[in-house]
């Protein structure tokens, strides 16, 4: 029987190149992201600016294909889905809950749990953000980004960038 640490592969680290990002304007810049390789690109016409690792959506919850616009950033968003029970003192008092399942114990609130450099996708809350990337898909439905990445495509994307996401 294999272990976890067998089954997680060592993704390729960013790649950016210094000479394209000098050049590339949220007004030039689109984005493309490749579930089979688990990669996202932020592209000025056919060239890439940045290849960036991903963690997308397991197989249950699946990142959808397709075409979109980025339709709203954020730079401090919060899941209104996933998240933590907490109590009145700050403490969590369970993690990991879904606000459409889980009932909140006696006492506490939701806290959503932080999506930083949000880059939204779909009306269903699908989006590009900061997230641990474990060497597989792991999300539920998001495409997960290390900080850096995330904050570099936040930087050169905008409201209505077009961005493919493809298998």
């Amino acid at each position: 029987m294999k272990r976890a640490t067998d089954l997680i592969h060592r993704q390729e680290p960013i790649n950016v190149s210094p000479r394209l990002l000098e050049q590339v304007t949220p007004q030039k810049a689109r984005v493309r992201v490749s579930l089979s390789k688990q990669r996202a690109y932020l592209l000025m016409g056919d060239e890439v600016v940045i290849d960036s690792p991903i963690s997308s959506g397991k197989r249950a919850r699946p990142t959808p294909t397709g075409s979109y616009r980025i339709s709203q950033k954020d730079k401090d968003h919060r899941s209104n889905i996933y998240g933590d029970f907490v109590d009145s003192s700050g403490r969590t008092v369970r993690r990991g809950v879904s606000s459409r399942i889980d009932s909140a114990p006696s006492g506490t609130h939701f806290v959503g749990s932080p999506m930083t450099w949000f880059m939204r996708l779909t009306d269903d809350g699908v989006g590009m953000h900061v997230g641990i990337l474990p060497g597989y898909p792991a999300s539920h439905g998001c495409i997960r980004m290390p900080s850096v990445a995330a904050e570099m495509f936040y930087r050169y994307v905008k409201v209505g960038t077009p961005v493919v996401v493809a298998d």
